[in-house]
């Protein structure tokens, strides 16, 4: 079966709870979402396969990465200063013995940054332009392949960072659960992910800017700490952001307004947690 981009495609259960019996919740003109009427879940059904998907990440994605991989750093490094990161984390685990793996590494600004504070760093980046750029540019030790492809040694990570990567795997759970395993006793899980149950999708509803093609499962907050939960993991910190996008069209005071006023009651379209092994 094949999608109207030509798409090898097919069709899936649910990732949570592996029910079958999902109905159609937004329909666009190249995909399709569903809620399952078990856990809630909602995923795109069908899904490609992934050498369509990989196929995605052309020099035009890298372009776009390296046009905001400052501002993308600098969102990631204020989630990493609102869990004390350097203050609390980092002093847990023996200097120059620390492992950070970072899932989805893009140009490798993070990996930089972490690798300043005495840690071993290492990167998963599907696409191919900005794993070449990051070893360039910083000397990164870079896997240039999907997490799923990657191979990774059992409890060899202290640390394990992943932005913007779960909603794209075929598998969240499987995902999961090779973090588990990939992290060290006690070791931490650092995730951020779009969130559906937040005040900017109900503000923009289906032209909220987390649907996307490329996103194969969005979470609210209950079925994503529910499938954390089930990997095994114990939940540390939750808290999110993002009231208005800055492109929306709306008064830069409005935006402000917006944006604090959800992270204050924890209702922002992209959330991060915090958990360990």
């Amino acid at each position: 079966m094949k999608n109207i981009r030509g798409e090898q495609v097919k069709f899936i259960n649910c990732d949570l709870c592996g029910a079958d019996n999902a109905v159609d919740y937004l329909i666009f003109e190249e995909y399709k979402y569903v809620r399952c009427s078990n856990c809630g879940l909602i995923y795109q059904n069908p899904q490609p396969n992934i050498k369509p998907l990989k196929r995605r990440y052309s020099k035009k994605y890298f372009d776009y990465e390296l046009r905001n991989q400052h501002n993308f750093f600098e969102l990631m490094r204020k989630s990493l200063q609102d869990i004390k990161f350097l203050e609390k984390i980092t002093p847990q685990f023996p200097l120059e013995k620390r492992k950070f793996l970072d899932i989805g590494c893009a140009t490798g600004l993070l990996l930089n940054y972490v690798r300043q504070y005495g840690w071993q760093v290492q990167g998963i980046e599907i696409d191919e332009y900005s794993a070449d750029y990051a070893r360039k540019n910083f000397n990164l030790n870079i896997i240039n392949k999907t997490l799923e492809h990657s191979k990774i040694k059992n409890e060899s990570f202290d640390v394990i960072h992943w932005s913007h990567v779960i909603e794209h795997l075929h598998s969240p759970t499987a995902g999961l659960e090779k973090i588990h395993k990939a992290l060290k006793k006690n070791g931490y899980m650092l995730l951020t992910t779009p969130r559906v149950d937040s005040f900017q999708q109900r503000l923009f509803k289906q032209n909220w800017r987390s649907y996307h093609r490329d996103h194969l499962t969005i979470f609210s907050r209950k079925t994503l700490c529910r499938m954390i939960e089930k990997a095994g993991f114990q939940i540390l910190r939750f808290f999110s952001w993002g009231g208005i996008a800055i492109d929306a069209g709306y008064p830069r005071w409005i935006k402000n307004i917006a944006d604090r006023t959800v992270k204050l009651l924890n209702k922002g379209d992209v959330m991060f947690l915090l958990a360990r092994k």
